[in-house]
């Protein structure tokens, strides 16, 4: 069973009605936010032990 365009498309709608895109919007840039902190840690320790 695979999950199609119209299934997908319906999903979206629906979280768009129960959350709101000012809501949504918020939450992209959080985990955004997030993604961005955790490679630039992840870069860090890398030139931290490439150092040693």
């Amino acid at each position: 069973m695979s999950v199609g365009f119209f299934q997908i498309l319906l999903i979206a709608l629906i979280v768009l009605l129960l959350f709101g895109s000012g809501r949504i919007k918020n939450l992209m840039s959080e985990l955004g936010e997030g993604i961005r902190a955790f490679r630039k840690g992840a870069d860090s320790n890398d030139k931290k032990k490439k150092k040693k």
